[in-house]
């Protein structure tokens, strides 16, 4: 082999490599599915035009036939008036006619049976193309997948980098470091200012009624047993003196006790009542 044609190889390798490397699988199928939709307008030109064609023949079959028809009525129109030599001209006339009917006749016959053959092959090729739109789109889904997968795996990939995780953890170290730093200072500075003692009270403060209200919350929620209602002070009866025997209650101060007494059990229902609740 010389070295032109070794060269001319090689250019064509190498072309034949960029232009696989540079097919988009999507839109050379899209640009084929077009191709063959343009096709399919051209074929279908083709059988309209062979539709035609049977179409004319089998009229100018049938013409031909009435023409040897009209000679036959006149070559008797001809022997009815004695003239034979006029019948046996309108006979040759027929006898052309005729032959040109059976030629007509048979053409047609024949583009007939093309025509057919052109309506199946049509048809075939109609359901090919339609074939291949719906595997156009089953490609196309394919290929997006694929794509995607293969990004994932890329992405993947660059995480398993471990590079980037030991940045990660030098960051995260860095930052732990940062919080412990400003921990020590803080610390520094309540020894130094002499607020510790201030912020414990403070806590405390903060704090203080949490207990109470998670006491309140439980009795509440029926965990603990309702608050006891307090207890009732006990009547005071006055006396006559510190020896002597107690003095009768008027009848206005046993009107003015039972009163105390029936508000004082009224109240302790409505406090025994919002309990329950």
């Amino acid at each position: 082999m010389g070295i032109f044609a070794r060269l001319a190889t090689l250019i064509k390798s190498n072309l034949n490599d960029l232009i696989s490397r540079s097919e988009d699988p999507e839109k050379m199928l899209n640009q084929v599915v077009i191709d063959m939709s343009n096709q399919l307008i051209e074929a279908k030109k083709q059988v309209a035009v062979s539709i035609a064609d049977e179409k004319r023949l089998a009229k100018q079959a049938e013409q031909e036939a009435a023409n040897a028809a009209e000679w036959e009525r006149r070559a008797m129109l001809a022997i009815k008036a004695g003239d034979d030599a006029l019948a046996k001209e309108a006979l040759n006339r027929k006898k052309e006619h005729d032959q040109l009917a059976n030629t007509y006749k048979d053409q047609w016959q024949k583009q007939k049976q093309a025509v057919d053959q052109l309506k199946t092959a049509l048809r075939v090729l109609n359901t090919k193309i339609e074939e291949a739109k719906r595997k156009k789109n089953v490609l196309i889904a394919r290929k997006k997948r694929a794509e995607a997968q293969k990004a994932i795996q890329e992405t993947m990939s660059g995480l398993n980098n471990a590079s980037a995780f030991e940045t990660f953890d030098r960051m995260a170290n860095k930052i732990d470091q940062i919080e412990a730093e400003a921990e020590a200072a803080g610390e520094i500075a309540e020894q130094y200012t002499g607020d510790t003692l201030a912020q414990r009270f403070g806590q405390l403060e903060a704090t203080a009624g949490a207990d109470d209200e998670l006491l309140a919350l439980k009795r509440k929620m029926g965990v603990l047993p309702p608050e006891p209602p307090p207890a009732a002070p006990p009547p005071q009866v006055r006396v006559a003196g510190a020896a002597g025997p107690a003095a009768a209650p008027s009848p206005a101060e046993q009107d003015e006790l039972a009163a105390a007494l029936a508000e004082l059990e009224a109240e302790e229902q409505r406090e025994q009542a919002r309990m329950k609740r």
